[in-house]
Formats: structure tokens, sequence, C-alpha cells
């Protein structure tokens, strides 16, 4: 049998620390300059060339997805919603804001520190101060303060969205100030990522980091929320029947989050904030990672949670021609149509109102968005007070800078990335190397059962829905496309060299997809090797081509339940399938490029045994803790991120059950070669006497 990988004068490049055989049991680590073999323009051309319809999984990622999104709630009668509004509530708390080891922090005992006061303006005073929203977590607030209290306050909580300026940002002072003047007391809050806290740590795409640590990473985002609804009901001279909540966009989500799951709050103000998970995903208005939280749309979707609003004063404002994301005409109508009959259920159909702003219509709080809110207070909260203004009070020149507003912070505050890594400290717990080949197939029985439990992997058949045979100089190109199960569409390209008959068949994927393979390709075929070289989902041509980034639309697949870690290896396996049955004498092994495709390779071929023969690996993680070592975003690489992952499995627990079968790893490093060292016991154990590392 030819050597796959022989040093010829055409497929020549230089290794070191080469130990290889992929007939036997082996794993191996190398490190390798780049070929010195540059790819032929006809495979280049072949692997460029287009196999699906524009647009393709874009339409299988909605196809799958919508489905699968919650109908608004039907109850019969009161009795029966208020049972089902019971359970969601339950629900949602249990299993998604507090899922995991996230539930330690709903239960841990947070401080607030209150700090100077500053001059406001003609009326009020502005107090500042700081809260944990969980322990060593400490966010920025300002509370305004009224110079004339008496007897019980409206409390009116103001959150923002994705403005940078944070709580400075001019409309959200703007509506502080209003309220202060009407005798409100006025919590103005910091958001993640924003004003005082526009850090990288920080940023909401970091929350993934705890999912990756089975800590859901919603819990920050409510907790911080809560707390601030704790406070609040604790000043002196709040109303506790009388507490109001509104942001813009990201602030119009925190709203909504907020008063769907906690009953305190009694009026509340979403603006341009949200929209229904079915309006999301077929117009392309994902937003961000807290707004598609793990399996959430299995629970609720956000017609639910404005449901929950009944009977409680809600108004509904959104813009007709916003210019950032959801815009009236298609989110406001399927949230009325949900919430509308369970306030009339409870008698209250006057308690749930809209607004549409025209002018300037685009995504704003700005002030015919405030007065509606005045209006709403005044009529909910001081009903038959004609004398409550309900016209914006101009106080432009009362607005102050970030620096006047800034509230000192620790220098150690924990943010989502020193969160994680508190977690990741002890993550996963090791158990350790069996003490035969008994128990190490039993462990890998159940590691196996465990693994696809998590990711949620299927099983797919993978059939060949169009061939289309060519040549490219003297080479055998078929352009195939796959249909994995009823769900996917899968782009390959296979290359064999005339007149040979390959003794084995290599599958190669890349992050940056199959056209960055063209000199593996021209080395593997020269070697004598058949090769397939395959986008999976999201890669390459498999990518997502729409309004909203690609990670959004992977976050969007976790929430209805699946993973897109284990929906690509799931593809990889079907086609390995595939090829062996098409041709059973030949041997299949995965080759993987990037961090990406390394890890959906290695869990592909930890799960199938028997069809995948050996694993090849470069530019692979060495441990999955590196993502939040190096406060990696979700947006780099969305489908590593799968909820728990890291709390079960880490790179070389998954590698483990792939032994006795070859695993190589290119670009070894010493932190590769320290984290695959117990691989040598496992080898050891099936009866083989190769070193992991040379």
């Amino acid at each position: 049998m030819s050597d796959p990988f022989a040093i010829t004068p055409r497929n020549a490049f230089a290794m070191i620390h080469i130990r290889l055989n992929l007939t036997g049991a082996t794993f191996v680590c190398l490190t390798a300059i780049a070929p010195l073999l540059a790819a032929d323009p006809a495979i280049q051309s072949a692997l460029e060339a287009p196999r699906m319809g524009v647009g393709t999984t874009l339409r299988e990622i909605r196809a799958l997805a919508e489905p699968r999104i919650l109908p608004p709630p039907a109850p019969k009668d009161l009795a029966e919603w208020q049972t089902t509004a019971e359970r969601l509530r339950r629900d949602m708390l249990e299993q998604i804001v507090f899922r995991g080891r996230a539930k330690e922090w709903r239960e841990s005992t947070c401080g607030v520190a209150w700090l100077d006061t500053i001059p406001g303006g003609p009326g009020y005073r502005i107090r500042k101060f700081r809260y944990e929203a969980l322990p060593g977590m400490w966010l920025p607030g300002l509370l305004y303060l009224p110079d004339k209290l008496q007897g019980n306050v409206p409390v009116a909580v103001h959150v923002n969205g994705h403005a940078p300026e944070g709580k400075a940002v001019d409309y959200k002072q703007l509506r502080s100030i209003n309220l202060a003047k009407r005798g409100l007391l006025v919590l103005n809050l910091e958001w993640f990522g924003m004003g005082q806290l526009r850090t990288p740590g920080f940023a909401h795409g970091r929350m993934n980091q705890l999912d990756l640590c089975g800590a859901s990473g919603l819990a920050p985002f409510y907790l911080a929320l809560s707390r601030a609804v704790d406070i609040a009901l604790k000043l002196e001279h709040a109303d506790p029947a009388r507490i109001a909540v509104s942001g813009l966009s990201g602030g119009g989500w925190q709203t909504i989050l907020i008063a769907g799951l906690d009953p305190r709050i009694t009026l509340a103000n979403p603006v341009a904030g949200y929209g229904g998970f079915r309006t999301n995903i077929l117009l392309d208005d994902m937003g961000d990672s807290e707004q598609a939280p793990a399996d959430m749309a299995l629970v609720a979707d956000y017609t639910h949670l404005t449901a929950l609003r009944a009977p409680r004063p809600t108004l509904l404002t959104y813009n007709a021609g916003d210019d950032c994301c959801f815009k009236s005409g298609h989110a406001l109508p399927p949230l009325v149509a949900a919430a509308r009959p369970i306030f009339e259920l409870h008698g209250a159909g006057d308690q749930l109102r809209t607004h549409v702003n025209h002018r300037p219509g685009t995504h704003n709080y700005d002030q015919d968005n405030r007065e509606q809110y005045y209006a709403a207070i005044g009529d909910y909260f001081y009903p038959g007070d004609r004398d409550f203004a309900r016209a914006e009070i101009s106080s432009v020149a009362e607005l102050k800078t970030a620096v006047e507003l800034d509230v000192p912070l620790p220098a150690d505050n924990v943010d989502f990335n020193r969160l994680a890594q508190a977690l990741v400290a002890s993550l996963p717990a090791s158990p350790g190397v069996p003490a035969d080949r008994a128990a190490a197939e039993a462990h890998q029985r159940q590691r196996r059962d465990a693994l696809r439990s998590l990711l949620r992997v299927p099983t797919y058949s993978a059939t060949a829905a169009a061939e289309k045979p060519s040549l490219a100089g003297s080479l055998q190109v078929v352009s195939r496309v796959y249909q994995c199960g009823e769900s996917w569409t899968v782009p390959a390209v296979e290359f064999s060299a005339m007149g040979q008959n390959p003794e084995r068949t290599v599958i190669l994927v890349a992050d940056a997809g199959r056209a960055s393979l063209g000199e593996q390709v021209a080395r593997l075929v020269t070697a004598g090797q058949r090769v397939l070289a395959v986008d999976p989902l999201l890669v390459g041509e498999a990518k997502v081509k729409a309004q909203d980034p690609e990670y959004t639309y992977a976050l969007f697949l976790s929430t209805v339940g699946e993973r897109p870690l284990g929906i690509q290896a799931a593809q990889l396996a079907a086609v390995t399938r595939a090829m062996r049955t098409a041709r059973p004498a030949e041997p299949v092994t995965l080759s993987a490029s990037g961090p990406r495709m390394s890890l959906a390779a290695l869990v592909a071929a930890a799960l199938e045994p028997e069809a995948i023969a050996g694993v090849e690996l470069s530019g692979s993680l060495a441990s999955l803790r590196e993502l939040v070592e190096r406060n990696e975003p979700v947006e780099t690489l969305t489908e590593l991120f799968a909820f728990g992952l890291l709390a079960e499995f880490d790179v070389a627990s998954i590698a483990a059950l792939v032994v006795p079968r070859s695993i190589v790893v290119r670009d070894s490093n010493e932190r590769m070669r320290q984290e695959l060292a117990p691989l040598a016991e496992w080898y050891r154990i099936f009866g083989s006497d190769h070193r992991p590392v040379e």
C-alpha cells in the first residue's frame, strides 16, 4: 500500500516530529511548512465553481427553524391562561435564564453603594450609585431625585440599548429629567457593552463564553434588571404599585424581558426593541446573543412574553421607517395579535396600547415617542389628574456630559470574561484514563452518547442529489450536491487521478471553505488519494448571505434547539457513510483546517467509529479553554460556543473517543502536546506502542 504522504518531487514539504500510520492505531503531532506544490488552476476553478443556488442555506435554516417556533398562546379561558402564565414564567427562569451554574447567582447576596449627589436642574438632583448584578460585577447607575417628595410616588427604571454613550445618551437623559420634574423617582441604568461598560469583556458576544461553561449567559442581563428593581422598591417614597420600565432597541428587549417575567413591573414601554421569533428569522431581524439564548424558542416566544404583560399597562412603541430593526409594519402586528386576546380575557383590553412613530420614523426615542410614554404614565399612574403634563418639558440645557455622570467602579470589576475565567478553571471534570481496554471501550460508548446528546447530533442519510463529472487536466472531477436528511444541502467536489485506483479517500474541510483547499487537493491526489472537498453548514458556499451577520443565524439554530456544531458533525458523518457505501474497499479519513472545522471533524470521528478511519487536524484549538483565555467573542468561532460543551468535554476528551483510529495534528505546539499527552495512554490500552508526541 502506498504512503499517502510520501515525500516526492511534486508534493515535497518539510516536516518535523513526523510519526504517521493511517492504517494502524496512531496519534501524531507534526509541524509542517507550507507545501511547495501550488494548486493547479483547473483544480482551483473546480473548487470555486458554485454548486448551490443562491440563498440555499438561509432558506434551509428558515425552513428548519420556523416550524419549531411555538404558536402564540390561545387559552380557552382565563383560568387556563393563568396556569399557562405561571408555567411560562417558571420555565423561562429555570430552564433558560438561570440554566446550569447560573442558578448559584440567583441566590447570591449583592451590594449597592450610594455615592455623591450632583446638581441636576430646576426641581431635581442626581445621585450616583453602583450595584452588583452578581458578586463582583458592579454596574453604574443614576438616581434622579425630585426636590419635593411626599408620600409614595412612582418609580421609572430606564434602560438603554446599543448607544455607545450609554446612560449619558441625550434622549435617555431627557426622559429621566422630564419624569423627575413630574415628581417620579427615576433610575437611569448602564447596559453591558455601552457607556462605562463599553469594554471587550462586557461585549455581548462574550456572554457566550458563559454558555460554553454551562452557565446561562442570559443570567447577568436578567439579574442586572431584577436587582435594579430591588433597589427601586427599597427607595424611600417608592410606590411598589407603580413601577415603570422603558428603553429603546436593546433597552426595549430588556424591558420586555423583565416586564414579562417579573410581576412587579406595573407599566412597560418597550420601544423598537424586539419582535417575535417568526418575524425575526423570516425577515432578518436577528439581534444580539442575548436576544436568542440557547433553547428559548422551545419554551417561549416573545409573543408569549408580551402576552404575559396582561393585565398590566403596556405600551408597545415602534417606528414606521425604522432603519435598524423591528420596523412597525412587520414586528408590531404579531405581538398585538398574540397579546390582545389575553388582555381581553382579563377584561383589560384598554391596558394594551400601541404607538407607531412616523416623524422621524427611524430608530428613535425622540420627542414624539417620549411624549407617548409620558402620556401612558399620566393615564395609568395618575388617572384623572388633568395637571399631569403630557408634553415634553424643555430640558436640553440640563444635559450632562458622560464625564459628569461617571460612576466610579472597582478596577477589578468582574465582566463576562472574568466570570467565565472563574468557571473554566475547574472545567471540564476529568474522568481519568480507564484501567484496561474493556473499561476504555465502555467509557467510549457512554461518552459518545453523552456527546451526541449534548450537541443534539442528528443522524442523516446523505444522497447525491446532483452529480456532474468533468475533467481538470489529468484529473477526474465530479461536482456533487449531497442532500443530508430532509434539511440540508452540502456541496462537494471529488477529485481523483485519471487511470489510477485510489486505495483510500480523504474528505477535506476548512474554515475558509473548499476554495482554500487547492494545494491540499493537488498534494493528496498526486499521492494517489481520492479527495472530496466539502462545505458543511456555515462554511464556504454554505455560508449564510443575508442582511444580518451570519453568526446570528447560527445562534438562532441554537435557540430552536439545534447545535450548529452538531449539525456540521452530522453532515460530515453522513457524507463519509455515503462515500463508504459507494466504495466499501476505500477507508475514509477526515482532514480539517481551522479551529471550527477541526472540532467538527473531531466530533464526527468520535461519533462515527465505523465509517471514519481517522482524522487529521490543522489549526485546531488545543483546548476549548482557549476561547475564554483569549476572550474570543461568539462572532468569530460561533459553533464552538455550544451550551455546556466545556462543562463536559474538551478537545482531548473528544479525541479519546477516536482512539484507536488515527489522529494527526498539524502545527503542533507545546500547549497542544501538553493537552493531548494523555492520549498516549489511551493508545497503549488499545495495544499500540505509538507515542502521542515525538
